[in-house]
């Protein structure tokens, strides 16, 4: 079975002081594309997770984009509650980590996308 990694993008791009906070949409849409070079790589599917001024960053091939309608967090522990097959999220924020850890996901760092390996 395909693992799913789920990102939490917000904490992802935020994890790099780049000026993301100029361009939080852009910001998102360099996220999604470099994920499709990891997606093919690691051959996993990918959720991105936008909230906030990211929201309605369209999806690519091997990246399906999801706007969270309120909370970020909440849509992901939903997707990993939904998922019927193993979950990687992708995320620094701790309670995020507790809330998904406790219906089974992996969690990785932000670190994991830019090469850093798991955390």
């Amino acid at each position: 079975m395909t693992t799913l990694l789920i990102v939490d993008g917000a904490n992802v791009v935020g994890s790099v002081p780049d000026g993301w906070w100029r361009d939080r949409r852009g910001a998102a849409e360099r996220l999604r594309d470099s994920l499709v070079t990891y997606a093919e790589r690691e051959g996993v599917d990918i959720v991105l997770v936008v909230e906030g001024a990211a929201r309605g960053v369209g999806s690519v091939p091997r990246v399906r984009v999801e706007s969270a309608a309120g909370s970020g967090d909440d849509h992901i522990v939903e997707l990993v509650a939904a998922a019927g097959q193993p979950c990687v999220v992708v995320t620094a924020d701790r309670e995020l980590r507790s809330r998904v850890g406790k219906l089974g996901a992996e969690c990785v760092g932000p670190r994991t996308m830019y090469g850093g390996g798991r955390e």
